[in-house]
């Protein structure tokens, strides 16, 4: 038996994990099978860690927070800031804008080309501007 586990083939994710400069453990595996599973997504450590828990796999919520910011310093997630403390992670890296449901508390993506941004500030002296989030937050019409 454990000789077949050590000559298994790993796994698309587990090779984009290893690919990212990251060991491809079974928690950083299983985590990663569970965000790409659905292609782009949205999701907050919460969410993903109520979806592992669902899913049967016991990991605390500080590792879901330690793996999701792994992930987005290997370049693996975006990080997205937008309800406060509140934080979303977005497995679209490509550089795109976001509008925020407030109704929904959810992130959906804005048409490529939608957004045009112009006069951007000077950047503080040693430094360039690497990236530019917009968030356009929306609400229910009438809804105050």
């Amino acid at each position: 038996m454990k000789a077949a586990t050590h000559n298994r083939q790993p796994s698309n994710l587990e090779k984009r994990v290893r690919a990212a400069g990251l060991r491809p453990t079974r928690q950083r595996v299983v985590l990663a099978e569970l965000l790409y599973a659905a292609g782009d997504r949205h999701i907050s450590a919460e969410e993903l860690h109520e979806e592992a828990l669902a899913a049967g796999y016991r990991v605390s919520l500080a590792t879901v927070y330690n793996t999701l910011h792994q992930f987005t310093e290997a370049g693996m997630l975006r990080i997205l800031p937008v309800e406060g403390a509140k934080t979303y992670f977005d497995t679209n890296t490509s550089d795109h804008h976001h509008f925020f449901l407030e109704h929904e508390n959810r992130l959906v993506d804005i048409i490529d080309g939608q957004v045009t941004v112009n006069n951007l500030p000077e950047p503080p002296e040693g430094m360039e501007i690497a990236n530019v989030d917009i968030v356009v937050r929306l609400k229910p019409r009438g809804s105050g």
